[in-house]
């Protein structure tokens, strides 16, 4: 029912910053719990920041005090500011929501290499 896109992926040097957007169908941001999540190769697919429908905000300890999520309900857009980004940040990264997920799509690429 509800498609999204990720973009905003590219590759970045260490320290560097970057914004990824999820673009929504239709309006689920002010329905649901929606979270931002990455998966590197061979590892586990993990949820790394969280948003509520009102705006609260929650992040793994590994990106804490470096990214920040954020949506423009109006624009059915949820993002994710990444600050002093680190070579343990590169993965694949999807939203979704949470902690029930939609069909993962196909995510966007983020490589941190000097």
């Amino acid at each position: 029912q509800v498609q999204v896109v990720e973009s905003g992926g590219g590759l970045v040097q260490p320290g560097g910053s970057l914004r990824l957007s999820c673009a929504a169908s239709r309006n689920i941001f002010s329905l649901n719990v929606m979270g931002w999540y990455r998966q590197a190769p061979g590892k586990e697919r993990e949820l790394v920041a969280g948003i509520t429908s009102g705006g609260s905000t929650n992040y793994a300890d590994s990106v804490k005090g470096r990214f920040t999520i954020s949506k423009d309900n109006a624009k059915n857009t949820m993002y994710l500011q990444m600050n002093s980004l680190k070579s343990e940040d590169t993965a694949v990264y999807y939203c979704n929501t949470y902690p029930r997920r939609m069909n993962w799509g196909q995510g966007t690429q983020v490589t941190v290499s000097s």
